[in-house]
């Protein structure tokens, strides 16, 4: 079944996509319709409530800046690292995945090793390492992420493709002649898009989360440039006195999560009909 044909039939799946849709409008263009800059301080109006700040449509911060335009910066922050990191996750993970897993044998063995040899590392070190050594910026946050997502995604692809390798079609290419790598692209790739892309799309919202869990401990995203993770930060410390300081970027990064693992799941049942 066509997407065009299956999409209207999935309430949930297009309401997760319509969320998302207008999630991204917003973060693209409500700065610009927006007076306010995001480093722009208004000394007249610090720490007003949403509703009773004039120009500021979702109140302001405790130095006076526009709640509204930064938390919608923070969202194409947040937004951008996690597709990042999950498009450094495929590059790599179905690389690594698809060439151990059609290999076998002691190479598939070697590269599997390595693989649960980076899982034993210990993640938030190795993300102070980097932030260390190269600074805290969101390129840095995206590398960091980037470089431990793709495991879980070699791991799938490896036992997609070692299923795969004793296919008849499989078979048949290696009986033709047909060179490795060749059979890897032509043949073993396309078969694996179905699962590959439902993962990419349920690994984007847990990377908005990690982003946003280091951003929050201050290892991510710093200040003046704001982020969901960093917006959450200040809003705890405000809770009691500006609890919408908190509510504002809290709602928009659930409203993330949960239209991006809708949609996954929504992909997940169409083209697996077996985890239904």
């Amino acid at each position: 079944m066509t997407a065009a044909r299956w999409l209207p039939r999935d309430r949930a799946t297009r309401a997760g996509l319509w969320l998302l849709a207008v999630i991204a409008v917003l973060a693209v263009l409500g700065p610009v319709a927006s007076p306010w800059r995001v480093d722009q301080l208004d000394w007249a109006r610090i720490g007003v409530a949403p509703g009773s700040a004039g120009a500021h449509w979702l109140g302001t911060d405790r130095l006076g800046r526009d709640l509204f335009v930064r938390t919608l910066a923070g969202v194409r922050v947040s937004l951008a690292i996690g597709v990042l990191a999950t498009l450094v996750s495929l590059l790599i993970g179905v690389s690594w995945g698809a060439i151990a897993g059609y290999a076998g044998g002691r190479l598939e063995a070697l590269m599997m090793r390595i693989v649960d040899v980076l899982y034993s590392l210990p993640y938030i070190f190795f993300v102070i390492l980097l932030t260390v050594t190269f600074g805290r910026s969101p390129s840095t946050l995206f590398v960091a992420i980037g470089a431990v997502g793709w495991l879980t995604m070699a791991r799938v692809v490896c036992a997609q493709t070692e299923s795969l390798r004793h296919k008849e079609f499989i078979e048949a290419a290696v009986a033709a002649g047909v060179p490795r790598t060749r059979i890897v692209l032509r043949h073993v790739l396309p078969n694996l898009s179905g699962p590959v892309l439902v993962y990419a799309t349920l690994t984007v919202p847990g990377v908005i989360l990690i982003e946003s869990f280091l951003s929050f401990l201050g290892l991510g995203v710093q200040e003046p440039a704001a982020s969901l993770g960093n917006l959450m930060a200040q809003g705890t410390a405000e809770m009691e006195s500006a609890p919408w300081m908190l509510l504002v970027p809290c709602a928009f990064l659930v409203a993330i999560v949960l239209a991006l693992g809708v949609v996954g799941d929504g992909l997940r049942d169409h083209l697996d009909p077996r985890a239904r």
